[in-house]
């Protein structure tokens, strides 16, 4: 961790997978330093509640919750997955297909810079693009996340992620996090309501605006959810 802070003190680039800046290396020239982070320990964990901002998007399997496994797998081809990192999803692409599933495991982020290690949100994570170390949450009850597909060429798919969140001495929420073109937007509510009552909910957050084939996938991810609740009820 000190010779990567000192690298950035000196000004080297921070890379992971490279996937992202490599063509534009080639075609405009490399930086004169650069520094990988893809064997610094605190970057590469694989856990229950912690991924690193290093890890390869192909090594997220079940260790993790499925709405950020459902999202890694849908990330551009096997190739493409065995080399992009999660850091360069979040911070570096414009797309973020991580993002909505970050966002609705309420996950918070440990960025590098030179001076330090500090915790951030993920709102300074995407406005600022620190060096992303790692994040971290607590394991939702359940989770869902789809893609809708996309069009060559055309606009960003649709992306949908849901969880249900509950225990840790406060009440059920229901976190649901949309990217509709490039903008994400997220809501919560009250979880422990019924479908209809935590949709009508939902409206009531940016989510709103969102058009009807957004709401379309949004609907029976909540019901999923609720499902998923009164299972988890009835199992205790």
């Amino acid at each position: 961790m000190s010779e990567a802070r000192e690298c950035l003190a000196e000004g080297a680039v921070p890379i992971g997978g490279a996937t992202l800046v490599w063509a534009t290396w080639q075609r405009d020239g490399f930086p004169e330093r650069a520094v990988s982070l893809r064997e610094l320990p605190e970057a590469n964990v694989v856990g229950r509640e912690t991924v690193g901002g290093a890890v390869v998007l192909h090594r997220i399997d079940e260790r993790v919750p499925d709405v950020l496994r459902l999202a890694a797998a849908t990330v551009g081809t096997g190739a493409v997955r065995r080399t992009a990192t999660v850091g360069g999803n979040i911070v570096g692409s414009t797309l973020r297909c991580l993002l909505p599933a970050a966002l609705v495991l309420d996950a918070r982020a440990t960025v590098l810079e030179p001076g330090g290690v500090r915790e951030a949100d993920l709102a300074e994570v995407v406005a600022k693009r620190p060096v992303l170390l790692s994040l971290r949450w607590r394991t939702p009850v359940a989770s869902a996340y789809r893609k809708l597909p996309g069009e060559p060429g055309g606009a960003p798919p649709l992306v949908v992620a849901s969880a249900l969140h509950a225990g840790h001495g406060t009440p059920r929420r229901v976190r649901v996090a949309v990217r509709d073109g490039y903008e994400v937007l997220s809501g919560i509510a009250p979880g422990d309501a019924d479908a209809d009552e935590i949709l009508d909910a939902l409206r009531g957050t940016a989510l709103g605006d969102l058009p009807a084939d957004a709401w379309d996938v949004v609907r029976p991810q909540v019901a999923a959810l609720t499902e998923s609740r009164d299972g988890d009820r009835r199992d205790r």
